[in-house]
């Protein structure tokens, strides 16, 4: 999110005091009706409905089925717009409070529906058009991060940014992950589904470009087409070295030029974004051989995935005194690394998450040691909570996306239960989850309505309610 909706949306919201689209309402039992109106929601998903009903009836836990019904429909009440061109779906996303649509936002939003679209048409049909918004986005311009509905909205950033900003446009922030979320939404879609009518030639033409877009930032024989510089005061908005960023030296990784924070990185190869593209590269590979029949094309694919994880296993890890062998969140390629990790998802914490490593992985293990601890300069506790934050915002600010995440590659029930109770107990009595809380007080937070934490929080609580419902008591 940019600095000025930062500022706008800080802060403490009470009862009967505005919150967007929904206002406080004292319900008869002790929990406040905040969810929007049955007949001003933008989507309806009757399996959806059926899940929160479901939940509702088994938990006796009243908090947590009023924080479910809340979260989990968030991005279905409030953020997606579905027309139809021609019987062809198509959906705007945007992510609550900034009405923009993330390649990664978008599909995280509507990634924990995907369990229900075999049973929902309607659902399903949102979903397709979410693909196509996002291959219709991508052919416009890979390397940025959020687009617009009507290409003749001007971007904030116009008279900012230095770096190619096309009509359409809300911001042009090279990201891996913002190309390999797409990829991720439309691979599970077609296992989950079997359907592959969304994967015609413009779908192939933009994992194409997904391809020459990775190998242009693995920077072999220059910097690529891509540079980006803007006028502000925050130093994680901008990129060095007239707007490629400090050097590299070429191994096989992929330049990003920004986190999945939207902050600037100090070190281009940005560890976890790495992984996942690895992950999404083999998604892609195998879509394009079983549904498109493009062989060379599955090939080329298959081979950049292996060329990332040969030069991954070579250079990721570093060590650490308190830990020992761990994954570096950046590096540079001439030895230097950066040691952190960030809330925003792919981080360190959620690669298994993503499928790009399994959680008994040794190095992993110390990894996950390492970032939940104070050894993680991003990694705050106070009297109200534990967790990761991030330069995105500043110290001492706990995102709930790093509890989240925490909870989602845990196998441990106790760990779990403590990310689940730190989360209820975190809200800061709105009903909903937030960008990020103060460590010591959740009623000081960011971003009233941001979708995908209300929604990955129904995913977590759905999740464990369909694995381990003895942890929702």
């Amino acid at each position: 999110m940019d600095r000025k909706t930062f500022i706008q949306n800080s802060g403490l919201l009470t009862a009967g005091v505005a919150m967007g689209q929904w206002s406080f309402a004292r319900s008869a039992n002790a929990f406040p009706v905040v969810r929007v109106p049955e007949a001003q929601r933008n989507f309806k998903s009757a399996s959806v409905e059926s899940a929160i009903k479901a939940f509702q009836s088994k938990v006796k836990n009243k908090e947590l089925t009023w924080l479910f019904e809340n979260c989990f429909p968030n991005t279905l009440d409030t953020t997606v717009f579905y027309t139809e061109a021609n019987g062809r779906p198509d959906t705007y996303v945007i992510t609550g409070d900034i009405d923009a649509m993330w390649l990664r936002d978008s599909s995280a939003q509507v990634f924990p529906y995907l369990q229900f679209s075999k049973e929902d048409n309607a659902l399903h049909k949102l979903i397709i058009g979410v693909i196509n918004k996002q291959v219709h986005f991508i052919l416009k311009d890979p390397y940025a991060n959020a687009f617009y509905n009507d290409d003749s909205k001007v971007s904030e950033w116009k008279e900012t940014d230095k770096t190619e900003m096309k009509p359409g446009i809300h911001e042009r922030k090279w990201e891996i992950d913002s190309l390999c979320y797409p990829i991720r939404l439309a691979y599970h879609f077609w296992k989950q589904t079997g359907d592959d009518t969304p994967f015609d030639a413009t779908w192939k033409e933009s994992v194409a470009l997904t391809l020459k877009t990775f190998k242009e930032q693995q920077r072999k024989h220059d910097r690529g087409p891509y540079s980006f510089q803007r006028k502000t005061d925050w130093a994680t908005d901008g990129v060095p070295m007239a707007g490629y960023g400090y050097p590299v030296k070429p191994n096989g990784l992929i330049c990003s030029m920004f986190r999945p924070s939207d902050d600037a990185t100090i070190f281009a190869y940005l560890i976890p974004s790495n992984f996942f593209a690895v992950v999404s590269l083999k998604q892609a590979a195998e879509m394009v051989s079983k549904i498109s029949k493009d062989q060379q094309l599955a090939g080329e694919l298959s081979a950049l995935a292996d060329e990332v994880e040969k030069a991954l296993k070579m250079h990721a890890t570093v060590t650490h005194a308190a830990v020992g062998k761990l994954y570096a969140f950046e590096i540079n390629g001439f030895g230097s690394s950066v040691l952190m990790d960030d809330a925003n998802v792919p981080s360190l914490l959620g690669m298994p998450y993503l499928g790009a490593v399994p959680t008994n992985d040794p190095i992993y293990r110390n990894t996950r040691k390492f970032v939940w601890s104070p050894e993680n300069p991003f990694f705050f506790k106070g009297t109200a909570a534990a967790g990761i934050g991030g330069p995105h915002i500043g110290l001492d600010m706990i995102w709930p996306m790093s509890l989240i995440m925490r909870a989602l590659t845990s196998g441990n029930d106790q760990e779990i239960r403590e990310c689940i109770t730190t989360l209820q107990q975190t809200h800061g009595g709105t009903g909903f989850m937030h960008e990020s809380f103060h460590k010591d007080d959740p009623k000081n937070f960011t971003r009233k309505w941001f979708a995908w934490a209300n929604t990955l929080y129904g995913e977590l609580l759905w999740k464990t309610f369909k694995e381990r419902p003895h942890l929702l008591s």
